[in-house]
């Protein structure tokens, strides 16, 4: 027999013969977060790369960030994360090694110390768990100042060597063969 039907009933009949296909559902998913790399001017390579972020809530949701990283995020007054923060903090939670480019101020400091937090999960009576080297003194402090403010209320204890003499002072003497 002949079916009649009106333009706008046909239409409908085709939408629902065409299911998306995973394949389909997964080439839009990646053609969106290119669109928000681009947007945000990330450039990145490597192979299967985790997605960028676009809030810091998300790394609550998606990777079990501490609540109280999170309180500190929140109190040191970061609402968005940068560019360098949306796609290193992913790819470091995930464990993968980063080489990474971006210009002063960026926020490329909180881009590692939320992961290095993050692995370290929590304090242990232990020494030394994790060592960040930087080129200068000013750097250093910045840094050192900025995991502090991070670290605050979560038990970890942050330290900054600058000479060996003050460090055996500070640790004892047995803290040189020890670490």
């Amino acid at each position: 027999g002949i079916k009649w039907m009106s333009s706008l009933e046909a239409k409908f009949e085709d939408a629902k013969d065409k299911k998306p296909t995973a394949e389909k559902l997964e080439r839009l998913r990646r053609e969106k977060i290119n669109r928000f790399r681009n947007q945000h001017k990330i450039s990145i390579q490597g192979t299967d790369l985790p997605d960028p972020i676009a809030t810091f809530e998300q790394l609550q949701k998606e990777y079990k960030v501490h609540p109280k990283i999170m309180e500190n995020i929140q109190a040191a007054g970061f609402q968005v994360p940068t560019p360098i923060q949306m796609q290193a903090i992913p790819v470091m939670l995930h464990g993968r090694e980063l080489l990474a480019s971006a210009p002063t101020g960026s926020g490329k400091t909180l881009a590692f110390c939320i992961p290095l937090l993050t692995h370290l999960k929590q304090p242990r009576n232990k020494g030394f768990r994790a060592l960040i080297i930087s080129p200068t003194r000013e750097l250093a402090s910045q840094t050192h100042r900025e995991l502090v403010k991070l670290a605050e209320g979560t038990g970890f204890r942050i330290h900054m060597i600058h000479k060996a003499a003050e460090a055996a002072k500070k640790f004892g003497p047995k803290s040189s063969k020890k670490f």
